[in-house]
């Protein structure tokens, strides 16, 4: 091959042919004439081998852009695709042709032409940066360097800086371009960077800004030097957001984290912030450049020159160079680290920069005004995000102590009278649109985020005395606007439904805010709430009681709908799948009560839990309680039951020093202890759970449906499956009850009532919860069973635990056995109010058995025994029905998921038999079989109710093979003859032939299909070899179609599988065994025609994939597990190989010794290649390079012939190596 230096001239005929094509095809694309074959041609340039001459020819003599842009893209895909045949002169040609022409040209008009071919050369430093040497590196970079400092022209510094800017874009893990190579390649580089290029580059485009400000500020007009300054303040920002993971200076035996592309997470993870907020921490060696040069006094005094002067210019502001100064200030009020030697240093480094931004914020009243009067608002939001990183690095202390060695008033006072402004403005304009004022409010809420969550368990997020006081009256302004905007909103009719569950997102996210700040001052906060809403309830109950007072109660019940969600912020965090305690901030106050009926919490719990008992008196619910209301209220009780209502004794006594000094923590205990001892089980516990268990009763019964329930109950679903004690709400829909409130009650406060044990053996003593039971057992067309079941867990006889599902459920699996022993059961099955009936049961069940415990599990196992038979004729009686039939697959993979463990051997096979006779029913009549006939609408219907029945399918098979994995019975399965292998590959036959590769184009089941598969053939590859044909090209075909597929871990588990087959027949014929027999070796199909055995065929097609396709970089280590044994099973390439081994060297190929790994590796890659390979021997070098290679392939690093997990990492490195260096010229071949 012939590189860019070495090639001989080409004609020039043929070079300004191939520039009139190119010319042509981007002006084809552009007036969209015949794009398919303009396409095709620009195509054909970045593929064709070594088109350097004619795409520089382009690129320095074509008139047309676009055909220049599209020359320098094939230099970079050519380049990077033949990288390892570029000799190095080619190399270092290419990246200076690059480097020169931008410089050549710097002020060329089409400035994204500059920066393609910018990109392409810093894409191919990068390719070669780990192969060139330091000199080679410092020649390319000290010609930047002269751009960069100016010494060629305003131009060219820009472009040079510009450069700069794509050299560190494609180091930085965010945007590399992908080069098709292993991650461990681009950490190298990023280190190298890092520690040798990325201050030297910051300190350059220092300089660069620092030559041309002064001309800035003294010129009257505009001048270029503007965007220069632009351009290096642009590329300084971009450094300091570089994810500093490497340090020079870093304590000794530290040890630096290796993985790049998984960035940190911030500390306040959990936190509701809604504004970005980078750390920038660089360490010691940056600290001479970044805060003891000057480099800050330097950035505010240019921005502040240039700010005054064109103070009377409004559109500056928004100017680029204004802009990037900002940001670049924003960005250094991040820094932080071990960059600063004491944090002495690092809070007169905040000081400084304090300075230079308060004028940007203050006086913020000042500030509104000029917003509102046409002034930008982009200054001030900068200001804002300032105050955010800041807080983000400091504490409540220090934060507001910044602000106080230059005013007379801390920066918390500030903060505070910044948010209240901006309240004050939102509650003027009363806009729905997204303005300057959302969006400062939203950052200032962040800010307050960062500074009252702390850092760590042990650090104190207390404010200071006058910060207390700024923050009480923030939240008094908070308060007072959501109430106005509340009543505002009383008759608004507006139900698009996308709209208002956005803002229902974005309004959860501010009151947890909001309750930041109520609990930075909940002295004040807490009694502010209570006489809030005792007032507006005082309101209602004058209007009930005298009939008179308000006209329309709608504004008090949106106020009172406000104050119930904001009080349930305040008072209680969500639990997220876990048991929240008291937020620390109610229990260290208020440690001076005596009398516990007193304490403001109970004060204003007991006000709330008395306004929503009035919805169990009819007269008051009709006219007070709407559904909307009734969904607050409810929302609520499950709230708040799960932080106060009956905690366990254990939980109230637990440690809870979170930075708190002794004395503090013991006032902190007392308080806590009474707060919560009022509403345990020897005090309010009880009635109150007997009120709200009452009001969940009410709720269900007294508000049917509303439109947009569905989703509501979506929602709780998924908030709820995570939580492990309780049953997930998706496994029921509601039927008949299914309003919002309805779903609230099911599967948030019925979930928040029977989370703890100790509230369960309340629970069941309750007549009104008695009550629930016998209307959810002996009701046909009632509600889900959900969380009735659940209370058994506050029972500690299993007898009595058993008993009591078994009377819960009795009626209900009566009622499906009495209809399908009915002989006309055909004739009514049809009617709608069945078919509705049986759904609500299959629901029913399907939640019974989510809801299993171990105590319960006879009971669980006796109800689904008992309607076996029912549910094989409800199959057959339905089979036309998608929807029953899905409910009927969904209670069976449940039933069989939660029981499959613990039965015995017996149980084992009875079930075992059920599912088989299923599975050949739902075969047998070919349910859910999709005909080509129908038309579009009804085509994707049918495929999409299929999906979800094999999907079930799938799933049901899985859960059968859980019972190899995990058995709690006593006996053996094999006992009774029954043999789970056996079954997963009787239903894998019957389901398998379902399954299209139409069909795995839908992701889910997709991924299941091959989950069930990479499990089965990992733990069963035995039974492999009892597969027929037809089964086993099937599953053949679908592995084809999965290595190929997008997703990557779809072919991660189709690479698991090749392993695992290939390991096992390996290891099996190496002790004399068959292994996979004739599936191994190959078989005659149907017409006589000799098939190619399995690990011969996923050789060759890996090896095709691995060096000529495209894929994931991360799957390179699975392939080598499966590439390794898939070799090693291939005992017939030894003759072929002798026929070839002639293009190989003599020294190489004549050697007796030479290992079958090798051999086989060799002989498939030839084969590939063919031709192609043998035309190349002409050429020495390819011919070593590729013979070096293979060998190195499969003897580097001492690899043998065993399957080990040393084997197999020396392999893995191997084959990295390996593509690393053949796969570039193998694919231009």
């Amino acid at each position: 091959m012939q590189g860019p230096s070495d090639r001989a001239p080409a004609d020039l005929a043929q070079l300004q042919a191939t520039m009139h094509a190119i010319e042509i095809a981007c002006s084809s694309i552009q007036m969209h004439v015949n794009p398919a074959a303009a396409e095709a041609t620009i195509l054909s340039l970045c593929q064709s081998p070594q088109p350097y001459q004619a795409c520089q020819f382009i690129l320095e003599n074509s008139q047309v852009a676009n055909a220049r842009f599209q020359a320098a893209a094939a230099i970079r895909d050519a380049a990077i695709r033949e990288w390892a045949l570029l000799t190095p002169d080619d190399k270092r040609s290419l990246i200076s042709f690059c480097l020169c022409f931008v410089m050549q040209h710097a002020s060329s008009p089409e400035g994204y032409v500059q920066s393609k071919v910018s990109s392409v050369a810093a894409q191919l430093i990068k390719r070669g940066w780990l192969d060139f040497a330091a000199a080679e590196k410092e020649a390319f970079l000290y010609e930047v360097k002269q751009a960069v400092v100016g010494i060629h022209g305003v131009d060219v510094q820009f472009v040079g800086i510009n450069f700069l800017e794509s050299l560190v874009s494609e180091f930085s893990p965010s945007t590399s371009t992908a080069m098709g190579l292993p991650r461990e390649f681009h950490e190298q580089c990023i280190i190298s960077l890092e520690l040798e290029y990325l201050k030297t580059f910051y300190c350059w485009a220092q300089d660069a800004a620092a030559s041309v400000t002064s001309g800035i500020i003294e010129s009257h007009s505009a001048v270029p030097e503007v965007k220069v300054c632009t351009a290096a303040l642009r590329l300084m920002l971009q450094i300091l957001n570089w994810d500093f993971r490497y340090n020079k200076n870093m304590a000794k035996g530290a040890k630096p984290s290796m993985d790049v592309f998984n960035n940190g997470v911030p500390h306040d993870i959990g936190s509701p912030k809604r504004s970005d907020c980078i750390l920038v921490q660089p360490g010691p060696s940056w600290r001479d450049v970044l805060v003891l040069g000057g480099h800050i006094g330097w950035l505010l005094g240019v921005y502040g020159a240039l700010r005054q002067k064109f103070s009377c210019e409004g559109y500056w502001l928004d100017c680029p160079v204004a802009v990037s100064a900002r940001k670049l200030i924003v960005q250094f009020c991040s820094l932080t680290g071990t960059i600063f030697p004491s944090a002495d240093m690092q809070e007169h480094h905040l000081i400084q920069l304090l300075s230079g931004i308060i004028p940007w914020i203050n006086p913020p009243d000042a500030v509104s005004q000029a917003i509102e009067c046409g002034k930008s608002e982009s200054e001030m939001l900068d200001g804002c995000r300032a105050l955010l990183s800041m807080a983000t690095v400091t504490t409540p202390t220090v934060f507001d102590r910044l602000l106080r060695s230059i005013s007379p008033f801390g920066t918390v006072t500030l903060l505070s009278t910044l948010m209240c402004e901006v309240i004050k403005v939102l509650m003027a304009n009363n806009t729905e649109e997204e303005t300057w004022s959302w969006i400062a409010r939203d950052i200032i809420l962040d800010t307050w985020t960062a500074l009252l969550i702390p850092n760590s368990i042990h650090e104190n997020a207390r404010l200071p005395s006058e910060g207390i006081n700024a923050a009480a009256n923030l939240f008094a302004l908070i308060v007072e606007a959501e109430l106005r905007a509340a009543s505002a909103s009383a008759f608004n009719d507006d139900e698009d439904s996308q709209y208002l569950q956005a803002s229902i997102s974005a309004m959860d996210e501010r009151l947890s805010s909001y309750a930041l700040i109520a609990r930075a001052a909940v002295d004040v906060a807490i009694p502010l709430l209570t006489g809030l809403f005792t007032e507006r309830f005082a309101r209602l109950n004058q209007r009930q009681h005298e009939g008179k007072g308000i006209a329309d109660p709608t504004e008090t019940l949106e106020e009172l709908y406000s104050l119930l969600l904001i009080t349930g912020h305040v008072l209680a965090d969500e639990g997220q799948g876990e048991t929240p305690s008291v937020p620390m901030a109610i229990q260290t106050h208020f440690v001076d009560i005596i009398e516990t009926d007193k304490h403001p919490v109970v004060v204003l719990s007991s006000t709330i839990i008395r306004f929503a008992e009035q919805s169990l008196n009819q007269e008051m619910r009709m006219s007070v309680f709407s559904p909307r209301l009734m969904e607050a209220v409810i929302w609520f009780l499950a709230r708040w039951s799960c932080t106060y209502l009956m905690v366990p004794e254990e939980l109230r006594e637990e440690n809870c020093d979170s930075g708190y000094d002794h004395e503090s923590w013991l006032q902190s205990q007392h308080s806590r202890k009474a707060l919560l001892g009022f509403f345990g089980q020897y005090n309010q516990g009880k009635p109150v759970l007997d009120v709200i268990v009452r009001i969940a009763m009410m709720t269900l019964i007294s508000y049917p449906g509303e439109k947009d329930l569905q989703l509501e109950y979506k929602i709780c679903g998924k908030m709820l499956k995570y939580v492990d004690i309780l049953i997930p709400a998706n496994t029921v829909i509601l039927t008949r009850y299914d309003t919002n409130d309805s779903a609230l009650t099911c599967y948030q406060l019925l979930h928040a009532l029977v989370r703890r044990k100790n509230v369960c053996t309340h629970l069941v003593a309750l007549d009104s919860w008695r009550e629930l039971a016998n209307a959810f057992a002996n009701g046909r067309t009632l509600f889900s069973l959900h969380s009735a079941h659940q209370v058994t867990s506050g029972m500690r006889d299993p007898e009595a635990s058993n008993q009591y599902v078994r009377d819960l459920m009795s009626h209900m699996t009566a009622y499906l056995v009495e209809m399908s022993n009915k002989n006309d059961i055909k004739k009514f099955s049809q009617q709608p109010d069945i078919i509705l009936s049986v759904s609500c049961l299959l629901e029913r069940l399907r939640g019974a058995a989510r809801a299993l415990e171990p105590r319960t599990q006879v009971a669980i196992y006796e109800m689904g025994f008992s309607v076996m038979n029912s549910l094989l004729v409800l199959l057959e009686v339905y089979k036309h029905e998608f929807a029953v039939v899905y409910l009927l697959l969904k209670f069976v993979v449940d039933w069989v998921d939660v029981e499959i463990i613990y039965l015995e051997a017996k149980e084992t096979a009875i079930v075992v038999d059920f599912c088989k006779h299923l599975l050949q029913l739902y075969s047998s009549h070919n349910i859910g079989k999709i005909s080509i006939s129908l038309s579009s609408s009804l085509l994707s219907e049918a495929k999409t109710e299929m999906y979800k029945d094999l999907r079930a399918l799938l799933q049901l098979i899985s859960n059968l093979c859980s019972k190899d994995m995990v058995d709690f019975s006593s006996d053996s399965i094999e006992a009774q003859g029954t043999s789970i292998s056996q079954v997963v590959y009787f239903g894998l036959h019957i389901v398998t032939p379902l399954i299209s590769l139409e069909l795995l184009k839908y992701p889910k089941l997709c991924h299941d299909y091959f989950s069930l598969l990479s499990h089965m053939l990992e733990v069963y590859p035995e039974m492999v070899a009892q597969l027929n044909n037809e089964a086993l090209a099937q599953i053949l075909g679908t592995l084809d179609f999965g290595l190929r597929h997008q997703d990557t871990e779809i072919v991660s588990m189709c690479l698991k599988v090749l392993k695992a087959l290939a390991s096992y027949h390996y290891k099996d014929t190496s002790i004399g065994k068959i292994g996979l027999g004739s599936h191994a070796s190959g078989f005659k199909d149907s017409d006589g025609r000799f098939q190619e055995g399995i690990l011969s065929r996923f050789l060759r097609s890996l090896l095709q994939l691995l060096l000529f396709e495209d894929y994931s970089t991360d799957l390179v280590g699975i392939a080598a597990d499966a590439l390794l044994p898939l070799i090693l099973c291939e005992q017939s390439v030894y003759q072929i190989f002798s026929v070839l081994h002639s293009g190989f060297p003599k020294e190489i190929a004549g050697k007796p010794e030479i290992t079958p790994v090798k051999a086989r590796a060799e002989f498939y890659i030839i084969e590939r290649l063919g031709q192609e390979l043998a035309d190349s021997q002409a050429n020495p070098t390819l011919k070593s390079r590729l013979v070096n290679a293979l060998q190195s392939l499969t003897s580097s690093n001492q690899l043998s012939s065993t399957l080990d997990r040393p084997n197999h990492q020396k392999f893995r490195k191997n084959l990295h190596s390996f593509l690393i260096e053949v796969r570039g010229f193998l694919r231009t071949m």
